[in-house]
C-alpha cells in the first residue's frame, strides 16, 4: 500500500482531537510530512509532540515547497478556498473540512482549480462514512415508499465534550488584527453569496454552513435533492432553524440549533410504508463512539425491531482511508465540490424562506 505525505493546515481543536491521532493512526497510509498554522507557538509545540520537521506560517509556501503528496485543510472556513487552490496549483490532492467554502464565486474556483490541475478534491463529511449510514443507504428500499422524514441536530457545544475528554492546546499568540481579519473576510464572503440580509441571517447561514452541512449532505445522499424549501422560521437570533422541504411525495422537517447541555442529539429517520429507519449519530470528538443503524420492518403479520451497530471505527477514519484510496486509484470522491455546491445552493434556498418568513 502507498504511503501519502501529508502535509495539514490549521491545527487547531479538530486537528488535535481527530484528525492528528487518526493520521499517526493509519501509518501504512499517511506521513505527516508537514503542519501549517497561523500560531508559532502552536506549530513549535505540536511539531514537537509528532516529530514533524517541516513547520510553516503560511499556506502558501507549505505547498509550494515540495515533498507532499495531499493536504488536509482543516483552518477557519474563511481561507479554504484559497488553500485548496494553492494547493491543486502546486498538484497536491485535498481533502478540505466542511464548509468547503462560503461563496459560489470560491466554488466555482475550487472547481476550476482541480479541473486545470487533475488533482483530487473531496470535502471532509464524515457522518457519509459511517457504516451505519452507509448500509442505511442500501436498506432503504425496504421501507416500502417514503411517507416522512426527519433531520434533526440538536447539540451542545462542542467544547462542553472536548474540554471533558481531551487537552486542546488553544493559543494566545494569534495576531489580533489577523482575527479582525479573519471576521471581515467572512461578513464579505457571506454577502457575496446571500445579498444584503439582516445580520442574524448571516450569522444562519453561518450555522448550515457548519453544523447544518452535515445534516443536509447526508440527508441528500440518503434521499436526494428535495424539490423546494417550503417554509423555515428560526429563532433566538438564528441560532435554531427549522425548515420544511418538499419532495413532492414526501416532506422532511429539518431542525437544528446549540445549546448548553453535555450531549450529543443528532439523527435522520425516515418512515417508510412498511417500515422505519433512523441513523443515530454521536459526538465525533470523542473517538469510536458508534453510529448506530435502528430499523423497524413489517412483513406480513410480523413485525421486527433492530440495532445495528457494524463497527467501533470512528466515520473519521473511515473518511480519512476513503480519500487514500480515492487518491492512490484515482476514483471519483462521493464528496466532491460539486456535491458541495448543492448543500450551499440549499443553505440559501432555507435563508431565501427565512427572510420571507
Amino acid at each position: 500500500m502507498s504511503k501519502l505525505r501529508v502535509g495539514v493546515i490549521g491545527l487547531g481543536e479538530v486537528a488535535q482531537v481527530i484528525h492528528l491521532p487518526i493520521i499517526e493512526s493509519l501509518p501504512d497510509r499517511y506521513e505527516l510530512a508537514a503542519i501549517c498554522d497561523i500560531s508559532p507557538g502552536l506549530l513549535e509545540r505540536l511539531g514537537d509532540r509528532y516529530g514533524v520537521e517541516h513547520r510553516y506560517t503560511d499556506f502558501r509556501e507549505m505547498t509550494a515547497a515540495g515533498g507532499l503528496d495531499c493536504v488536509i485543510v482543516l483552518n477557519s472556513d474563511e481561507y479554504h478556498a484559497d488553500c485548496t487552490i494553492a494547493a491543486l496549483d502546486a498538484g497536491l490532492d485535498v481533502l478540505v473540512e466542511k464548509p468547503m467554502c462560503l461563496s459560489p464565486r470560491e466554488a466555482q474556483e475550487i472547481i476550476e482549480a482541480r479541473d486545470r490541475s487533475g488533482r483530487t478534491v473531496m470535502v471532509a463529511y464524515m457522518r457519509r462514512f459511517a457504516p451505519a449510514f452507509t448500509e442505511a443507504v442500501e436498506k432503504l428500499p425496504e421501507l416500502g415508499p417514503i411517507r416522512y422524514a426527519r433531520v434533526h441536530d440538536v447539540i451542545g457545544e462542542n467544547r462542553l465534550i472536548v474540554d471533558q475528554t481531551s487537552y486542546v492546546d488553544r493559543p494566545d499568540d494569534v495576531p489580533q488584527e489577523a482575527i479582525d481579519e479573519k471576521w471581515a473576510r467572512r461578513s464579505a464572503l457571506v454577502k457575496e453569496a446571500l445579498g444584503d440580509v439582516p445580520q442574524e441571517l448571516e450569522w444562519t447561514y453561518g450555522l448550515l454552513c457548519g453544523l447544518g452541512s452535515h445534516d443536509l449532505s447526508a440527508m441528500r445522499e440518503l434521499l436526494g435533492r428535495p424539490k423546494e424549501v417550503s417554509a423555515a422560521k428560526m429563532w433566538r437570533s438564528g441560532g435554531y432553524v427549522v425548515a420544511l422541504l418538499d419532495y413532492g411525495d414526501f416532506v422532511v422537517t429539518y431542525e437544528t440549533g446549540v445549546d448548553d447541555q453535555l450531549r450529543y442529539d443528532t439523527y435522520i429517520e425516515v418512515y417508510g410504508a412498511s417500515g422505519t429507519m433512523k441513523v443515530r449519530y454521536d459526538t465525533p470528538y470523542v473517538r469510536h463512539f458508534p453510529t448506530t443503524l435502528h430499523l423497524e420492518l413489517t412483513d406480513g403479520d410480523s413485525y421486527e425491531r433492530s440495532v445495528r451497530r457494524p463497527h467501533l471505527k470512528d466515520p473519521y477514519t473511515y473518511e480519512l482511508e476513503y480519500f487514500h484510496e480515492a487518491v492512490t486509484t484515482g476514483a471519483t470522491p462521493k464528496t466532491t465540490p460539486e456535491d458541495y455546491v448543492q448543500d450551499m445552493e440549499l443553505f440559501v434556498d432555507i435563508i431565501r424562506a427565512l427572510d420571507k418568513g
